[in-house]
This record gives C-alpha cells, structure tokens and sequence, in this order.
C-alpha cells in the first residue's frame, strides 16, 4: 500500500499540469464569470445538464458545460458520470483530471468512484492505482462507493487477488459491492469462487438484485452446474426477478449450456420482453442444434418485432447461413451488416469468412481475412480451416506459418486444420513437424489435437504410431476413442476396432454419431452383417441418435459387400434421405462384383437420371454386361458413351520432393521439369537393365 500512496501523492502534481484545453471554453462564459457568478442560477444549469445527460444528447450537455460561466461538483460529476455511460473513459479521466485541480472544488466519493470506474472502462491500471492511493490518504477509500469502484477496477484490469483484499478490508458491504467483486470472480474464470462468495453473501443477510442473480447463473453457465442453477432460477421467481431480461436471458443460457435446449425455448416463449440478447441467444441456440433454417426464421421473427440485431446477433444468423450453405442469403447479410457499418466487427467478419470458405468461395474469404483491420485467433483458425476444408493444403500451410510469425499463438483448432491437411494429403514429415511443434507448445494433451494426431497418423499409414498417441491420452473423451476406431476400421483391422467399441461404455463414455460410422466401416471390412445391423439399430434404440445418410451409407456398403444386393436396394428406397448418386454407385459397383444385372440396370438408371454424363455408370454397366456375356449390350452402351462424348477422367497422383508436392496425370506434361522426367523415362524403358552407379550418374547429370 505504500507504493499506492507514493502514487497518490504524485497524482496531485500530475493533475495539476493538466492544459485547460481538456475543456472548450469560450470567451463570452470567462466575462460572464467575472461579471458575478453570484446571479448565475445553478440550480437551474444543472438541471438542465442532468436532463441533456439523461436523454443521451452528450453533446449537447458538453456544449452546455462548455459554456457554463461557473461550475460546481453537480455540474463536474455529471458530465464525467455522462461520458463513463457511453464508455468514453477517456475524455471522462481527462475532466476529472482539469477538476482536480480546480480551486474551492471537493473530492467526493461519488466522482471518485466515477473515474475509478473509467479507469476499469479502459483498462487504464496505473491511473487507477494512484487514484487508490489517493482515496486511502483521504480517507475516501472507506466509502462503500469508493470501494466498490475500486475492487470492480481491480477485477477488470485483471487483477481480482487485489480487488478480494479490498473487499475484506471493506467495513461496510452493500449489494453493488458484492455484485462487484462476485462479478470479477467469474468475468475471470473464477466461478466456483463467485459462487462462494454468491453464498457467503446471502449469508451476510445483504439482498441479492437481478445484476447478483445474473452473474451467478453466467456461473453456473459456465460451471454446467445445472441443479444449483435450478436452485437460482426458484429464488428469481420468489424475488420476482424472473421477468428481468438479463435474468430471464441468462437463464436461458444456463439451460443452453447445460444441455435443457427444451427449458431453454420454454423461458423463451415465456419472455414477457424479448430484448436483442434473448433473441441473440435463442438464435445461437438453434445454429448450435443444427437447426439453422429455424434459427434464420427466428431471426425474421425478430426483425419483425422492431428488435434490432447487433453484430453477435448477425454473426450467428450468417453461421447458420454457412453451415446450410446458403449463399444467396449470405450475401445479403453481407451487404446489410455493410450499410450498418459492422462489417469489420471481428465476429462478424469471421462468420462472412465460414460463410465464403463453406460455399467454396476461398478467393472471397482471403479478401476478407486480407481487409480485416485487426485479426483474433478465430480469425485465423478460421481461414486455415477454409483452405484445409478445400483441399488446398500448401495455402493452409502457408497460412499457419504466417500466424506463428506475424499472428497471436496458434490454437489447438489451427493445429487440428493443418495437421487433418496433412493426414489428407498424406504428407507424414510434414506431420511429424507439427507434433513436435505441439509438444513444444504443450498442446499435446488437447482433445482436438490428439485426436487430429491419431487421425494424421491413420491417414499417412502409421497406425501404429497412431495407436501409440491413443494410448498416451490423459483424459477419457470420446473424440480421440472415435478417432482410434476409425483409423482401425479404415485400415481393415476391424477385429481392434469393433474391441475399442464394445468398451467404450465400460469407461464411461458414450459413443455419438461419429463414433457408429467407424464401427459400421469395420463390421463392412469384415462382412458381419449381423454384427453391424445389431449396432445400426442400437443408434435408435438405445443411443436415441437420428441414423445419418452417413449411417446408412455404411449399412448399404456393408449389405453390398456382403452381396445381399436386393437388401441394399432395399434399404435405399426406404430410407429417410435423399437418395443420392453416391449410394447408387455403391449398389450398382456390387452387382457388377456379384452379376446382379437386373438391379445393376435399376441402379444405372437411377444414376443416369442423376448425371447423364456419368463416365463411371457407363463403364461399370458395359463391364456388368460382359461379364455375363451380353456382348451386344456392352457394344450398345460404349456406343452411347461416345455419341454423348463421355469420356473417363484420368486418375491422378502425388509425389512429395524436396518440401514440394508435385501432381501428375496420365500424358501430364505440365510440370516444370518435364523434359527431364520424359527423357529419363525414355531412357529407362530403352534399357533391360540398369546398374545403380549408372543411374547415379544420369540423376546427376540431369542436376547438373
């Protein structure tokens, strides 16, 4: 405290050298004060600043001070009380610095406690520190105005140790102090303290209002505490706080956040106010759920009720855009949040940059990421995640280079992108330099990245190396559980995978739809159709999980396999989703393996209706019809291929040399270095045998 003092104490010098430019006055108020303050009614001046600050015509009310031939501490406290409201700090310290130093005008606590109150606004700790000091040296630091301002400063600055020893050595507590301080605590991560102190108050027998309510059930949001924030809710109904937005709001969160979506909609439907964060978190709620179409009705409902959005709420109704992949309605989102002037909100240029990278507009999401005055960590998480999601894995790469140079520090999520880039492209040097940047880092044990680990791994053929990651795994989650069965199940070790399943209760876990694709890809490697029918009915059943095209796909592939081709077909014309040309393929590769042509010209038919141009449909049935020796339709078919002028794309390659991924086709002639490539070809092909000095030596000279 002594240094606070020694702060204090140099305060007063600091305020005294404050220039008068801190406030415009004019030369006729500087003759009306040497003409006779004494007949200037300042009952009536004040008054009239109250009402201009109360209206929010501030400036009107500094017009008016400006010109004011006198002022006293009414008139100095609420202009700065009026600036604080609109989160203008700074100007509000710069006249409390000019007042200061005003002769015959008193510090009292309430002004005090007002730039206390800016210096927490705009985090300005060291002003805050001296006005500390100066409020113990005089004496106003045992105000329960001053002290409260002082802890809720100390907890907005960060500093919530100094702001508790504040609140203990206070010797009166009112509710806005301990709303303050319980505030800090949780605002700070700090929930299960504020809730102890959210007891300890009630226990004082000081009465909680609706702001206390609110931020302990934002801690129990947090916490996923849902009994006691049951218990909250009952105290709020008795108190009456039930139908305050805030409480009403944050209540809706809490169920949100601890999984009661229905009570959520319940205390929804029940708002007697539907302000701009109910239906900001009723809108979030529905992206959250997957249901994007009823959270973009939502928000025509509230556009209808003259409630207006703010960038969170525009932010979440583009998320919902860019998950359905509605481009049309983006963009005029896009073009709105534009004429509104929140295009360069950080949540909303980061909602516009899924939006384009989702819809497969890379080059409009650059320009986004590229124009954005200031960039988070979700900014470029997100625009690695695009290129990622795209396939363009050398950008994303770039991408995160960038951010570990010129960015803040990458996220588990930007690491997940690019290592999954890696696993796509199975580049595994590449991968393992990402491991151990993220053991550097001590990212290793994040469920995401463990996870993206095993799925590297998998992918890149290592699945040993892949099962070693599983099983350093601290923390049991079903995430990294999913991963291990999937890289088990797409390598054909179906037996491990099916193992890994089957314990998954054992360890308290519970699998989700993920998870039910990777065991179903391993009953299929493995042709247990009984098996895997038993697990496609436990995703209903026991697991009340909504079978996904995903789900179905696997069971068609597995009947296929199998060869219960008529079972397929079957399941294809009952189940609940569009029947795409993926699921025909599927059907119409298996009879041609088992000579199905019946179902095999049911399926080609289908495909056709599809894509008439469909170059594999048309080799697939030619081939069905002369392996049954239907020479004559098989003749027919390869006719109509060339009167459409279908022609098979060629498959494709890579090759990974020196850092640079190299793409070849059937005749690519495209690379760089193709006549170097062509001339050893050639070179090979003209020679039946070719010692090893032989090539060294032709490599070189190529080199060279």
């Amino acid at each position: 405290m002594a240094a606070s003092l020694s702060v204090g104490s140099r305060f007063r010098r600091l305020c005294s050298c404050a220039t008068s430019s801190l406030v415009r006055t004019d030369p006729v108020s500087s003759t009306l004060v040497s003409e006779g303050t004494n007949h200037i009614d300042m009952l009536e001046l004040n008054s009239r600043l109250k009402l201009f600050v109360k209206l929010g015509k501030l400036n009107d009310a500094r017009k008016l001070f400006d010109k004011m031939p006198a002022r006293d501490e009414v008139s100095w406290t609420t202009v700065i009380s009026g600036y604080v409201s609109a989160m203008n700090s700074t100007e509000a310290l710069a006249l409390f610095s000019y007042f200061w130093v005003q002769p015959g005008l008193w510090v009292d606590p309430f002004i005090l406690s007002l730039a206390l109150k800016a210096c927490g606004q705009n985090l300005n700790v060291n002003y805050g520190e001296s006005l500390h000091g100066y409020s113990v040296k005089s004496g106003l630091g045992y105000s329960v105005f001053v002290g409260s301002a002082l802890l809720d400063m100390y907890a907005k600055v960060g500093k919530v140790d100094h702001g508790c020893r504040i609140f203990s050595e206070m010797p009166i507590r009112n509710v806005v102090s301990w709303t303050a301080i319980i505030t800090g605590l949780v605002r700070a991560g700090y929930n299960e303290d504020g809730l102890m102190y959210f007891c300890e108050m009630g226990r004082s027998k000081v009465e909680y209002d609706s702001h206390t309510f609110a931020i302990a059930l934002k801690a129990c949001a947090d916490l996923g505490a849902l009994n006691y924030g049951r218990e909250l809710h009952c105290q709020t109904m008795k108190r009456g706080f039930y139908e305050t937005s805030y409480v009403a709001n944050t209540l809706a969160t809490m169920y949100n956040k601890c999984g009661k979506l229905d009570y959520c909609l319940f205390l929804f439907e029940r708002m007697i106010t539907k302000d701009v964060a109910s239906w900001t978190t009723i809108i979030t709620m529905y992206v959250q759920m997957g249901q994007e179409e009823t959270a973009i009705e939502a928000f025509i409902r509230m556009r209808n009720s003259a409630v207006s959005p703010n960038e969170f709420t525009f932010s979440k109704v583009i998320s919902g855009c860019a998950n359905l992949g509605r481009l049309e309605w983006g963009t005029q989102l896009h073009a709105h949040v534009l004429h509104l002037g929140l295009v360069n909100s950080l949540s909303v240029a980061n909602s516009l940059m899924t939006l384009y990278s989702n819809c497969g507009y890379l080059t409009f999401a650059s320009i986004m990421f590229h124009e954005m005055p200031n960039r988070d960590v979700v900014s470029w998480s997100t625009i690695i995640a695009g290129y990622h999601q795209q396939g363009y894995g050398e950008e994303a790469f770039e991408y995160l280079s960038w951010m570990r140079r010129d960015g803040p520090k990458p996220t588990e999520f930007a690491f997940a992108s690019v290592l999954s880039v890696s696993g796509s492209m199975a580049i595994l040097d590449q991968g393992k330099q990402l491991h151990a940047h993220v053991l550097s880092v001590g990212l290793q044990s994040r469920a995401m990245i463990q996870s993206s680990l095993i799925h590297m791994y998998s992918k890149c053929g290592g699945i040993k190396e892949a099962a070693k990651v599983f099983d350093e795994v601290e923390s049991v989650d079903i995430i990294s559980w999913t991963a291990m069965i999937n890289g088990y199940a797409e390598h054909g070790y179906s037996r491990e995978a099916i193992y890994l399943f089957e314990k998954i209760p054992r360890v308290d876990l519970r699998p989700d739809s993920v998870t039910f694709i990777g065991v179903l890809t391993a009953c299929s490697h493995a042709g247990l159709v009984d098996l895997g029918l038993r697990y496609f009915n436990l995703i209903s059943e026991e697991y009340q999980i909504n079978p996904t095209r995903e789900h179905y796909g696997c069971m068609i592939d597995l009947l296929c396999r199998a060869g219960r081709v008529s079972d397929a077909e079957q399941m294809i014309q009952t189940m609940p989703f569009y029947r795409d040309d993926v699921v025909w393929s599927t059907l119409l590769r298996a009879c041609r393996i088992h000579g199905d042509v019946d179902c095999g010209k049911r399926a080609a038919e289908k495909i056709l209706e599809l894509d008439p141009n469909c170059a594999g449909t048309h080799i697939t049935l030619a081939n069905l019809y002369a392996a049954k020796g239907q020479w004559k339709e098989a003749a027919n078919m390869r006719k109509l291929m060339k009167e459409k002028g279908v022609i098979k794309e060629p498959g494709w390659s890579w090759i990974k040399i020196m850092d640079q991924v190299a793409v070849f086709v059937a005749g690519d002639r495209a690379h760089p270095q193709v006549e170097d490539i062509y001339c050893l070809l050639d070179l090979l092909a003209s020679r039946e045998e070719l010692t090893l000095e032989e090539l060294i030596s032709i490599l070189s000279s190529i080199e060279d």
